[in-house]
């Protein structure tokens, strides 16, 4: 959820939110994570430039056909190059909106950890804070680009970086303008799934989301 109202969460909210991280399952229950709320107005607007710079660089990537967005995964059928950027002409719309609306957002999330294996240990942590906001009505984003300025995040936020934390990811958390539903545009479980194999048949296909919409959900 990429369009948030500028109300603010109340600290209640947010406490669950992330009462709910951190009782996500990590190795060696090490918790070697720590998250910095950000509600304050000037903070936001010194992350707003820095992040306007920083999707920039992203899309700069993208146009040089280099980063993670350039191409769909391997194999996947209809991966149609011209298709594929305009899916992403429409996401780059979708995050203008985040952009120029940031100083609007009521809390940033940021979340560090130290030796995370990759994102083994911190990823289900902002998943379940993701889960847990979205249970309070609270709609979110993670968003990593950021991490093109970690220097300047690190010395906003007053990282102890000499005892090894690193920015794992940004969250922009507040109350949605939109309604949530379903992502459709999404390849089917047996295109992406096999059983006792790769590519071999999962053994069931799932033609349409499985998961209630909005508007048909309790």
């Amino acid at each position: 959820m990429r369009r948030l109202r500028p109300d603010p969460i109340p600290l209640e909210t947010q406490a669950r939110i992330l009462d709910a991280a951190v009782r996500a399952p990590n190795g060696g229950n090490t918790q070697r994570w720590h998250f910095v709320a950000v509600d304050d107005p000037q903070l936001i607007r010194e992350f707003a430039q820095l992040f306007r710079q920083a999707r920039a660089i992203e899309y700069e990537k993208f146009s040089a056909g280099a980063g993670p967005m350039v191409a769909l995964a391997p194999g996947a059928p209809g991966a149609d190059p011209t298709a594929h950027a305009e899916t992403m002409r429409r996401m780059r719309c979708s995050g203008n909106y985040l952009a120029d609306h940031f100083e609007e957002i009521p809390l940033l999330l940021f979340v560090f950890a130290i030796d995370d294996l990759g994102g083994a240990n911190i990823y289900p942590a902002i998943w379940s804070a993701l889960l847990a906001a979205r249970a309070e009505g609270v709609g979110g984003v993670m968003t990593m680009v950021l991490r093109n300025f970690t220097d300047e995040v690190n010395e906003l936020l007053g990282v102890p970086v000499e005892e090894g934390w690193e920015m794992s990811a940004m969250l922009a958390l507040g109350y949605p303008r939109g309604k949530w539903g379903v992502a459709a545009n999404r390849r089917p479980v047996h295109e992406v799934s096999s059983r006792n194999g790769w590519g071999k048949p999962f053994g069931v296909e799932v033609p349409q989301p499985l998961w209630p919409s909005q508007r048909n959900a309790k």
